[in-house]
């Protein structure tokens, strides 16, 4: 999970939302794990009615919400039984942008449209309703998308995750993972 946390970053998150098409390059993301994981939902495997869906077969969404208003879209990376998830943090939009410009009731491009999991998630349409689909199944309304680009290394910051201060020695995991 921490390597396709990595590998997501360069990647198009793109949606098909209510017949509207969106998308944006994938530049920020969080990694969590469920076994030692005390920032994770599932920490020491915990099953829930909200984490159920991090047990399944990667590859599916993991929307929750945070602080009753923001929508967060993760998804799943392991096996079935398997809790672990990506926290998809920010992207640069790139595709129909004046509807994300709609969704989020701005009149101009700046970079708070994008920056950060809940605005991200609005941005794109994301809400908890889509928790659950497949993000590779070709009738999704949520996918991923390479596009050929290939960061190096050196263009991919690792840092600790925000806003877990309760995690305790994880809180210094450096599993944030950012594009220069």
């Amino acid at each position: 999970m921490v390597a396709i946390s990595r590998q997501l970053l360069g990647k198009y998150l793109v949606t098909q939302i209510d017949g509207q098409y969106s998308a944006g390059k994938i530049i920020e993301t969080e990694a969590y794990r469920a076994a030692d994981d005390k920032a994770c939902h599932a920490y020491n495997n915990r099953r829930t009615k909200r984490t159920e869906i991090m047990f399944a077969e990667g590859g599916i969404a993991y929307v929750f919400l945070c602080y009753g208003i923001h929508h967060l879209f993760n998804i799943v990376t392991a096996p079935k039984e398997d809790a672990q998830a990506v926290l998809i943090r920010a992207i640069t939009p790139t595709d129909n942008i004046p509807l994300m410009l709609e969704r989020r009731n701005f009149t101009v491009l700046k970079p708070q449209l994008t920056a950060g999991p809940g605005v991200m998630s609005k941005a794109l349409g994301i809400n908890k309703t889509h928790t659950g689909i497949d993000l590779c199944q070709p009738d999704s309304k949520i996918w991923i998308e390479g596009r050929g680009i290939v960061l190096q290394p050196e263009e991919i910051i690792a840092s600790p995750r925000v806003g877990i201060d309760y995690a305790e020695e994880c809180v210094s995991w450096p599993w944030r993972f950012r594009v220069l």
